[in-house]
C-alpha cells in the first residue's frame, strides 16, 4: 500500500511543481492590449506612426510628433484619425496652447 501511495504521489507533487513553475512566471502586469500605453516597443514606434500618419499631406510633422509622442508614452491609437481613448497619455500631450501634441 504504501509503494502505490509512494509511486502516485511523485507524479503528483512533478505535476504541482510545474503547475506552480507556470503560474509564477505568467507576469499579468506586462499584458498591454493593442493600443495601450506601454504596447508599443521603442523600436516600433516609426512603423506604427508611419500608419497613423499615413492619411495626411503633413506627413514630416505628422511623423515628427506621432514619434515623440509614442516614445513618451509607449503607444499609438489605432487607425489614421481618432482613438486617442485608447491611449490617454498620447491624448493628454498638449502644446502650451492647450491644442492636442500628438496626431
Amino acid at each position: 500500500m504504501a509503494c502505490v501511495a509512494r509511486t502516485l504521489s511523485i507524479p503528483f507533487l512533478l505535476a504541482l511543481f510545474f503547475v506552480a513553475e507556470v503560474s509564477g512566471s505568467m507576469n499579468v502586469e506586462s499584458y498591454k492590449p493593442a493600443g495601450a500605453e506601454g504596447s508599443v516597443p521603442l523600436k516600433e514606434c516609426p512603423a506604427k506612426c508611419k500608419i497613423r500618419c499615413s492619411a495626411t499631406s503633413h506627413k514630416k510633422p505628422c511623423n515628427f510628433y506621432c514619434n515623440y509622442c509614442c516614445k513618451r508614452c509607449m503607444c499609438v491609437p489605432s487607425g489614421t484619425v481618432g482613438n486617442k481613448e485608447e491611449c490617454p497619455c498620447y491624448n493628454n500631450l498638449k502644446t502650451q496652447d492647450g491644442k492636442p501634441k500628438c496626431p
